[in-house]
């Protein structure tokens, strides 16, 4: 458990390895609810997309379509968060 200091200012800064166990970069945002008995949950702000962003992600302009096998390994590369 990590110990933060609040400044007068009233801001807390997160030590990097708990923006890194956050999975958080510089500029990105992190989520903070309020939960009973005066503690928080902090989480990565992870963006929502809205179903039309897939529309022709996988069409190509030109060559053949694609294989099921290479849908199969864009579907798991993008689960696993790779692009």
């Amino acid at each position: 458990m990590s110990t933060l200091t609040v400044t007068a200012k009233g801001q807390v800064t997160l030590r990097r390895d708990v923006l890194r166990h956050l999975g958080v970069h510089p500029g990105e945002k992190i989520t903070v609810d309020k939960l009973p008995d005066g503690r928080i949950s902090v989480q990565a702000a992870r963006p929502m997309g809205q179903i039309s962003d897939v529309f022709n992600y996988l069409k190509r302009e030109s060559g053949p379509s694609l294989s099921i096998e290479e849908i199969n390994n864009l579907t798991a590369q993008a689960w696993a968060g790779k692009r």
